[in-house]
């Protein structure tokens, strides 16, 4: 009987001692985040397959959306506060939703490209303009010709800056718009002469033997997707943003050391198959992986310095922003509030900074 006192007297001490199950999770804060089935998200879902999240304190929450104009839809609802979103939704954003941009999630341009057949003229002239010696095509090789495109879109951006550097404007092409899923389909078929085009379509038409002419990195004509951050959320809880930002950029360091390494390959296509909802080739992974560029807390910092002018993101966010408002997306009015709203910022990146040196990121394993 003795024994059996002393064996139940262990039991309780030990269960006693044991932490309760839900603790470990109340002293997390959780973080709603958008995001949506691009490039930018794959670091919040492997953060979270990972548990970096916690290692920080937190919880990531993150919410599916299909576009960046839908994530702004549910900001008002509280649905999320921090994340990732495109480039016209940054603005809209600024102007309408009270966000910040908080950060590059990376470089886009290398993406939104200008694809033609391998007979294309364009391919064997490069230089001709001499501000930009990668470029390829020349106005004589260009002029006339029919690209396929997407009306107001990113990369009708990044197609007005090839026509800009080689001296043209629309009105010496013919333009023919047409939904990003069928532009390859025309292509395929003889349609147009060059493809405006973009993942996974991009890759597809690649495989297929088509060759890129133009990204819009030759001219620099930055595309960025951007992290993004509602105002009142950010302004309240800055330790939160750094938190996240440690998270992002502890996944931007694993990026940039291991972007050829096919274990890192694998969960990206593992992320695309399994939260995005997307069947896509490894092969194609891995070129969506190694065309999209990340930036460390060092670049970032140095795009967002503004201490001898604009800063480069002021600069590439203004050049967007005029060719939309030439679209007719914005008006002056809107583009003179866009302006006026403070909505570019590098206060958190800088709180992450110090928070670097007083604790390094931690690291990653692929195994």
């Amino acid at each position: 009987m003795n024994k059996l006192k002393t064996l139940l007297l262990a039991l309780i001490m030990v269960v006693l001692c044991l932490p309760a199950p839900s603790a470990a999770k109340e002293d997390l804060f959780e973080l709603d985040i958008c995001a949506m089935p691009e490039h930018e998200s794959f670091l919040f879902w492997y953060a979270k397959e990972k548990g970096w999240d916690k290692e920080e304190g937190l919880d990531f929450q993150i919410h599916f959306f299909n576009t960046g104009m839908d994530q702004l839809e549910a900001l008002p609802a509280k649905q999320w506060v921090v994340g990732g979103t495109g480039t016209v939704p940054i603005l809209v954003g600024a102007l309408r939703y009270n966000t910040y941009l908080l950060g590059i999630a990376n470089d886009e341009s290398w993406v939104n490209a200008i694809t033609v057949r391998p007979d294309n003229p364009a391919l064997n002239v490069k230089g001709w303009n001499p501000k930009y010696p990668d470029l390829k095509g020349s106005p004589e090789t260009v002029r006339g010709k029919t690209f396929l495109y997407t009306q107001s879109s990113s990369q009708h951006f990044g197609l007005s800056e090839y026509l800009k550097a080689l001296g043209l404007t629309e009105k010496d092409v013919v333009m023919q718009n047409m939904d990003p899923a069928q532009i390859l389909a025309a292509f395929d078929a003889g349609i147009g002469d060059f493809a405006g085009i973009w993942p996974m379509w991009l890759y597809i038409g690649l495989e297929r033997g088509n060759k890129m002419v133009y990204q819009p990195g030759d001219v620099d004509a930055m595309l960025t997707l951007t992290l993004v951050g509602e105002k009142e959320f950010c302004d309240t809880h800055p330790d939160i943003v750094v938190k996240f930002l440690r998270v992002w950029l502890r996944g931007v360091n694993m990026i940039k050391k291991e972007l050829h390494n096919p274990k890192l390959v694998a969960e990206y296509h593992r992320f695309w198959s399994e939260w995005a909802g997307q069947d896509i080739e490894m092969s194609q992974a891995k070129m969506d992986l190694e065309m999209h560029p990340v930036f460390d807390i060092d670049e970032q910092l140095a795009m967002f310095d503004n201490s001898n002018g604009p800063s480069r993101v002021e600069q590439w966010q203004d050049k967007v922003l005029d060719f939309f408002a030439s679209q007719g997306r914005f008006s002056p009015e809107e583009v003179q509030k866009i302006h006026e709203s403070g909505y570019i910022t590098d206060k958190f990146l800088k709180m992450t900074a110090e928070s670097i040196k007083a604790k390094p990121l931690g690291g990653y394993s692929l195994d």
